[in-house]
């Protein structure tokens, strides 16, 4: 990984075999990045990703491996209890066109990834949200 830092903006090169929630971790921790807006493009050969259930409160997760171009990965970064706290989704295609997407539980990185991480001033947290059993923003 390599980076280089534009006053409020990181421009990101994910190199192979990395892993996303790693790496980004690696430079939000070392960049003091308490709040942040993320957006990427590249590909992958293994991930996993989840779709939350609310009823019971849990995830549904798969794994694919395959060749993958990653199309988008957004998200965000906050903090819950002054710690980093990232949440990501991912939309992917396979080498037929075909879609696949949702919270980006895993992704390790093929061949790049290019990541844009838009610095925000300021603070939010999260909470848990008992109801639906997710930490939700919390702007207090």
């Amino acid at each position: 990984m390599e980076y280089k830092r534009f006053e409020n903006k990181i421009i990101a090169r994910f190199d192979r075999g990395e892993e996303v929630h790693e790496t980004l971790k690696k430079i939000a921790i070392k960049e003091n990045i308490k709040l942040a807006a993320i957006s990427a493009i590249g590909a992958t050969d293994d991930f996993t990703i989840g779709v939350y259930k609310v009823d019971d409160k849990s995830y549904t997760e798969k794994n694919f491996q395959g060749i993958f171009e990653i199309l988008a990965i957004n998200g965000t970064i906050t903090t819950k209890d002054d710690k980093y706290y990232p949440h990501l989704h991912i939309s992917v295609a396979d080498d037929k066109g075909n879609g696949l997407g949702g919270h980006l539980i895993k992704a390790n990185i093929s061949v790049t990834c290019e990541m844009v991480i838009d610095i925000i001033d300021g603070r939010v947290g999260r909470k848990m949200d008992d109801d639906i059993g997710i930490n939700l923003f919390d702007f207090q």
